[in-house]
């Protein structure tokens, strides 16, 4: 079951038009269960963009962090390309750390790129900010999407009462 990051995440690459796989249990194993999930992978069919991305919450420390994401990320590099089988897929492919918590100056983690929630929101909101919802809604299939879509345009009281504060 994804959290609202994955969630959020999926549907961003999804309307970017990537296909998107989300909650993938990988590495089946002989006796029962698997060896892991990968949280996202997406590919975009048109510039051949192979996409693994692990969400996180946590406020672990850096070290931990590290030792998590690298056991993600080596399971991705050995899993990722058997779950497009038959496509054609770029040989190497990119690895994303999304990070809710923490700071400073690092841009990778676990041997992938790290991006911030902070950025990735507001590389969300940017782009949505340039397509009002009258003219072209983002797709109701697409909740947490529309609502930012709906956020970015209209964050801005018109001085009336509210839903609560009648």
């Amino acid at each position: 079951m994804s959290n609202h990051l994955e969630q959020q995440t999926a549907e961003w690459l999804e309307y970017r038009g990537y296909f998107v796989r989300q909650s993938v249990l990988v590495g089946k194993r002989e006796k029962g269960g698997f060896e892991g999930e990968l949280d996202i992978v997406a590919l975009n069919p048109v510039t051949r963009h192979l996409l693994h991305v692990e969400c996180s919450l946590d406020a672990d420390p850096w070290e931990k962090r590290e030792h998590r994401f690298t056991a993600k990320f080596e399971r991705g590099r050995r899993y990722v390309p058997s779950l497009f089988d038959g496509l054609d897929l770029p040989a190497e492919f990119d690895q994303v750390a999304l990070l809710q918590m923490g700071g400073g100056e690092r841009t990778t983690l676990g041997g992938g790129r790290l991006v911030w929630v902070a950025d990735f929101i507001s590389e969300i909101v940017e782009h949505l900010r340039q397509h009002r919802p009258d003219r072209s809604a983002i797709p109701s299939t697409l909740p947490l999407l529309r609502t930012l879509q709906l956020a970015a345009h209209f964050s801005s009281s018109r001085g009336r009462p509210g839903l609560i504060s009648g």
